[in-house]
């Protein structure tokens, strides 16, 4: 009668649990963070400003003009596919390559949303708002899309989980 025996080669379930560990410590947030939320005028801040026009303010006559959401789901499948990587790279204990995913997923989302407001979002600016613009010296009439700052100060951040 044959005896069976086995033999561990090499144990990398140290490392793996490492590299999964810290990967699961990460969040991957898409907004305007506070960081970036001033503007160079007075007034509303960034983020602010990126809520209503995003959901609306029927009270002071905005209409909503969502882009956060659309621009997520323009890149949904590129976007899962780059956190299944990175869930992938942890699982394989990869150091750094999770987190690195999560950076490109950041990348990926933020492009996108910013390319959603640069194509032009419903509905079109009224009259008077074009108006008013051209009394400032611009001519642009793509709705939120007026000095750029709103949509440059789309980006992401990975973090640590709080």
């Amino acid at each position: 009668m044959a005896k069976n025996t086995a033999s561990l080669i090499k144990n990398n379930l140290g490392k793996l649990n490492k590299s999964f560990t810290k990967l699961a410590d990460l969040e991957l947030l898409v907004g305007v963070p506070k960081e970036h939320d001033a503007r160079k005028e007075e007034g509303m801040n960034n983020a602010t400003l990126a809520y209503i026009h995003d959901n609306g303010s029927p009270a002071n006559n905005i209409p909503a003009r969502p882009f956060m959401k659309p621009g997520i789901q323009a890149v949904r499948s590129k976007l899962n596919a780059r956190m299944k990587l990175a869930a992938q790279h942890a699982l394989a204990g990869t150091e750094g390559s999770g987190e690195r995913d999560l950076h490109i997923a950041g990348l990926l989302v933020q492009s996108s949303i910013r390319n959603t407001i640069n194509e032009g979002i419903q509905p079109a600016l009224e009259d008077g708002t074009i108006a008013a613009r051209k009394r400032r010296g611009r001519s642009g009439t793509k709705p939120l899309v007026d000095t750029g700052q709103l949509r440059n100060s789309i980006t992401y951040v990975v973090k640590r989980k709080t």
